[in-house]
Order: structure tokens, then C-alpha cells, then sequence
């Protein structure tokens, strides 16, 4: 079992969290989510989910809720190891404050905990288009050892549900993230 922290800001696409947190604890791995104030309206919004403690469904023991405050939560030490960090999806706000160092939230301290200590640290932003200011924020992170990957599915698998598109999403941050899944076709099998 690997230990996930998933956190969840307010950039649009709410799917993709739930979709990524569903197939982490459907390969038995436990998810440590935490949902900004942002994040939450987004997942009310977009999927229905009043409680992020939801997020699966049902309750779940593989599904641990931390305090997007509390910065004392064990995340926050880079004493306590964790096997990698996701912010799906991450809003321009909160890859701006990582950029600059800003730790005043579970996110951005956790986030910072993983990069000082060499984990894989996932950042997938959805906004678009652009600016240069975020295309520099974003720069500075990956420079940093974030791994930034952007929510842009890909269409040679011909998907035909929205359902799909985000599954292929979810495989590529799996992948990024070291971990084996179910999910997708790939392009191709070397031999």
C-alpha cells in the first residue's frame, strides 16, 4: 500500500480528482486528501459532492481527510514519508504560492515538504490560456523537481465518452506517480 496525498484546489475539473482518488484506492493505495475552501465548492459544484470525505462514494478507511488549515497535521513534517503528492487539479493561485516559497496552508506546505525531500510531487493545471506569469510559476516548480501535467487529454486512443478522456488523464499521472493501473490503452508496445 503507498501512501498518496491528494489535494484539490479551485481550478476547474473536479472529475479528474475524483477519478484519480477512486482508482488509487481501488489499487489499494490510501489517499491523504486535502481540499482547499476553493476545492470544495468546486467538487459541490461540478460533481454533487457536498463532503470531500464522499469523494469515493461511501466511506473508506483508504480515504483520510486532513485540515487544509492545520498546519501541526503529520503532512506537514518532511519526517513523515508519504510516496508522492498530487494537486489536481491545481488552480493558478496555489501554483503561484509553491512558486514563491508560500507555505501558510496544508497544500503549499505539503507540496514544499515533498519537494525539499526529493518526492514526486504531481501538478496538474487545467486553467487555460495562459500567461507568462504562469508559465514562468510553473517553470520554477518543475526546476524545482514538480512534475507539471497539464490537464490536456489525448484523442489516439479515439475515446468516446467524457469519461475516456478523463480516464486517460488519470493513467498519465498514475504513471507520473510510479504506480500500475488498469486504466487505458497505451500507443503502442515495444517488443
Amino acid at each position: 500500500m503507498k501512501h498518496i496525498v491528494l489535494a484539490i484546489t479551485g481550478a476547474s475539473g473536479a472529475c479528474y480528482a475524483t477519478s484519480l482518488a477512486g482508482q488509487l484506492a481501488g489499487c489499494g493505495h490510501k489517499v491523504h486528501l486535502i481540499v482547499s475552501p476553493m476545492g470544495r465548492r468546486l467538487l459541490q459544484d461540478e460533481c454533487g459532492i457536498d463532503e470531500p470525505s464522499g469523494l469515493l462514494g461511501e466511506t473508506s478507511p483508504l480515504l483520510v481527510e486532513h485540515a487544509y488549515a492545520d498546519l501541526a497535521d503529520l503532512l506537514a513534517s518532511g519526517s513523515v514519508a508519504t510516496d508522492g503528492m498530487v494537486v489536481c487539479p491545481a488552480s493558478v493561485n496555489t501554483i503561484a504560492a509553491l512558486a514563491a516559497g508560500l507555505c501558510d496552508n496544508l497544500i503549499t506546505r505539503c507540496a514544499f515538504v515533498h519537494l525539499k525531500e526529493r518526492r514526486k510531487l504531481v501538478l496538474v493545471p487545467r486553467e487555460t490560456p495562459t500567461t507568462a506569469i504562469d508559465l514562468e510559476n510553473q517553470a520554477r516548480l518543475a526546476g524545482a523537481g514538480a512534475i507539471v501535467l497539464p490537464a490536456s487529454p489525448g484523442f489516439y486512443a479515439k475515446p468516446s465518452t467524457i469519461q475516456d478522456l478523463v480516464d486517460f488523464l488519470v493513467a498519465r499521472i498514475l504513471d507520473a506517480l510510479g504506480i500500475e493501473h488498469p486504466l487505458g490503452q497505451r500507443y503502442g508496445k515495444l517488443e
